[in-house]
């Protein structure tokens, strides 16, 4: 009995011994499949990485209203970054929108393009600019056609903005433009100034122009228009009032230029405008800015914040350095104006 006894027994340990074994061959395979596991993880994670760096970057862009200089300032913006090897769809995807000039839709336009989570936001104008600016204070902001965007309070400074928005300025060379006046228009004694009350580029810039009329002793006749309806009828307002007009860079003005140039050109009133858009469309003559080479001069702004990551609140307002004299010769003869050598020389050939 005994002898049974430790029979049983010594199966009894021998079988413990067996499974205390197997049990310890079975948690080293769990160990080898569960680094395995660990490892897979981190491939599949340094592959979401790589797949998400290589995402193309989403650029949302709301400009104000349709008209030569926005337009010329948007396709600049484009093939800005197509010439630095970026092909839209493949690196980069534009959602571009149009507020048609009106402020509510470009409010509108703003809280979509930030819902959406773009990398990067254009605004083209001033107050798409700031209906973007008051939408967001994370995603980055580049503006461009925008005066002043201090000014605007859309940056701290021009030179050092402090925050999510940075971009390219449209200041045209306001001084020379009004001296421009002087040189078509010898005897001139008073200038229109007309622009849009609620655009602050504008009178920012139209201040300038009244400094430098007092400093040129030329009085100056303000009239301004609040929507498009009343730009024919302000315009008119101003016939045999003055000598010569002047409009800086605004929008609404530049989308409405053919109905001013054809109550100033049917009144023999010179129209010296601010940029070349504005000139193309019936004025004649500007020294001013080349709005394509200006969205160029911003798609090199985003490359440096999408790709280098750098931050607009350290990368000062950009401006263009050169400018170009346009002049109609055909209208300055149908307006009985003699254009000095000096002029033909400088002007470029359209």
């Amino acid at each position: 009995m005994k002898k049974w006894k430790k029979i049983i027994a010594g199966c009894l340990v021998t079988g413990m011994s067996m499974m205390a074994l197997s049990g310890c061959v079975a948690s080293k395979e769990e160990q080898e499949v569960t680094g395995q596991e660990n490892v897979n993880q981190q491939e599949q994670e340094v592959a979401d990485q790589e797949t998400t760096e290589s995402d193309p970057w989403k650029i949302g862009v709301v400009q104000l209203v349709e008209h030569a200089a926005l337009d010329a300032s948007y396709q600049g913006f484009l093939d800005g970054l197509e010439e630095e090897g970026y092909e839209q769809g493949k690196d980069f995807t534009i959602d571009y929108q149009n507020a048609q000039g009106e402020q509510s839709n470009a409010q509108t336009i703003a809280t979509k393009l930030v819902n959406d989570k773009n990398d990067l936001i254009l605004a083209i104008a001033t107050p798409a600019a700031q209906a973007v600016a008051n939408a967001t204070k994370e995603i980055p902001i580049l503006v461009t056609a925008v005066t002043d965007p201090q000014d605007a309070k859309l940056v701290e400074s021009n030179e050092n903005p402090g925050g999510n928005v940075t971009g390219t300025s449209d200041l045209t060379p306001v001084k020379e433009q009004i001296q421009l006046i002087k040189e078509l228009v010898p005897d001139v004694k008073t200038v229109g100034l007309l622009y849009c009350s609620s655009e602050a580029n504008s009178e920012f810039q139209i201040n300038m122009a009244k400094e430098e009329l007092d400093a040129l002793g030329i009085a100056y006749e303000v009239a301004t228009v609040s929507n498009s309806n009343e730009i024919q009828q302000v315009t008119q307002s101003l016939v045999g009032k003055i000598d010569a007009l002047y409009s800086p860079t605004d929008n609404m003005i530049a989308a409405g230029m053919p109905i001013v140039a054809q109550v100033v050109n049917e009144a023999k009133i010179p129209f010296v405008v601010a940029e070349e858009g504005m000139f193309e469309n019936g004025g004649l003559a500007t020294f001013g800015i080349n709005y394509y080479n200006l969205g160029k001069l911003t798609a090199k702004q985003a490359i440096r914040i999408l790709k280098d990551k750098e931050d607009p609140a350290n990368m000062p307002i950009e401006y263009l350095k050169e400018g170009n004299l346009f002049i109609n010769e055909e209208l300055a003869n149908e307006l009985g104006i003699t254009l000095s050598e000096e002029l033909l020389k400088k002007k470029v050939n359209k």
